[in-house]
C-alpha cells in the first residue's frame, strides 16, 4: 500500500494579551489560509484518514478550518517537538490501514521532520499553514526508524490568496 504523510504548520496565530503560547487563536488570515489548504488538499486528491494533531489552540483551529473531519488524535508531544518525537507520535496513532496521515503542528519540528523523512528535500521555507507531502514507503509503526529510499517529499504546498 502506498502511504502519504501530510506534515502542515499551523495557521497564522494572533497574539492577544495575557493568553500564553498553548492557547493562541488563529488570525482571521490563518483561518483563511488554513481553509484555502484544506480545499487545496482536497483538489489534489488528498483524502485524509486520519489526523494526529498538537494539543495548542492554534493547531485545533487550523485542523477545523481545514474543514477536513477524519478521526483525531491530539498529542502533547508534537506542540514544541522534535522530528523523533513527531514521527513517534505517527507511529503510534497513525492506524495500520491508513492510506493518508496528516500531522498538524509547529516549525521548526515540521519542517525539520520533512528533511528528516527526505534529505534531499527541496524547499526553501515552512511559512504558517504550509503542509510538505511525503510518499512514505514503509509501515507507519516504522516510518522514520530506518532509511527507506522509497520516502520522497513530493511537494510542499504555501496556500496563499492572490
Amino acid at each position: 500500500m502506498t502511504r502519504t504523510l501530510v506534515l502542515m504548520r499551523h495557521g497564522k496565530s494572533g497574539y492577544p494579551a495575557g493568553v500564553g503560547d498553548h492557547d493562541r487563536p488563529l488570525a482571521d488570515r490563518g483561518r483563511r489560509e488554513a481553509a484555502l489548504a484544506g480545499r487545496w488538499m482536497a483538489e489534489e486528491g488528498l483524502r485524509i484518514d486520519a489526523v494526529v494533531c498538537s494539543t495548542a489552540t492554534r493547531t485545533r483551529q487550523t485542523l477545523e478550518s481545514t474543514g477536513i473531519a477524519a478521526p483525531t488524535v491530539y498529542v502533547d508531544d508534537i506542540y514544541g517537538g522534535y522530528p523523533d518525537e513527531i514521527l513517534e507520535a505517527v507511529r503510534i496513532y497513525a492506524p495500520a490501514d491508513a492510506a493518508t496521515v496528516l500531522v498538524v503542528g509547529h516549525a521548526p519540528g515540521l519542517p525539520d521532520t520533512v528533511l528528516t523523512l527526505d534529505p534531499g528535500g527541496d524547499f526553501d521555507r515552512f511559512p504558517t499553514s504550509t503542509y510538505a507531502v511525503i510518499r512514505v514507503g514503509c509501515d507507519w509503526d516504522r516510518v522514520g526508524l530506518d532509511i527507506d529510499p522509497d520516502t520522497r517529499l513530493l511537494g510542499v504546498r504555501i496556500p496563499r490568496e492572490p
